[in-house]
């Protein structure tokens, strides 16, 4: 059996994939978007964003495609730099801005 796919299968994947992704978000947004929900629901909403950032983020610093997954000073700095503006300021617009200037900056000195 060869390990092409026709393309018949490949737009039924994505036409699937499609009507799932839509059922996911129509669930919270169709379904329940008219309806006031529970106080609880709405705390644990709040942590979404300080969960799903820092999920996105770490393997980029600790195992970057770039350097063949090997950490690197840069990005372990830059990291830093973002979570100590990031504590110290609450400001989440200035925190990715020091990272960045200091990612960059070091990228730059290092090379």
């Amino acid at each position: 059996m060869s390990g092409e796919m026709s393309d018949l299968k490949i737009w039924v994947i994505i036409i699937v994939l499609g009507i799932g992704t839509f059922l996911i978000r129509w669930s919270f947004l169709g379904a329940l978007g008219d309806r006031e929900l529970p106080g609880w629901f709405l705390r644990m909403l709040r942590y979404t964003p300080v969960a799903v950032l820092p999920a996105l983020v770490a393997p980029l610093v600790l195992w970057p495609a770039a350097t063949g997954g090997q950490p690197e000073p840069a990005r372990l700095a830059a990291a830093a730099a973002t979570v100590a503006v990031g504590l110290l300021t609450r400001n989440v617009i200035l925190a990715i801005a020091a990272g960045a200037v200091t990612l960059f900056g070091l990228l730059y000195l290092l090379a």
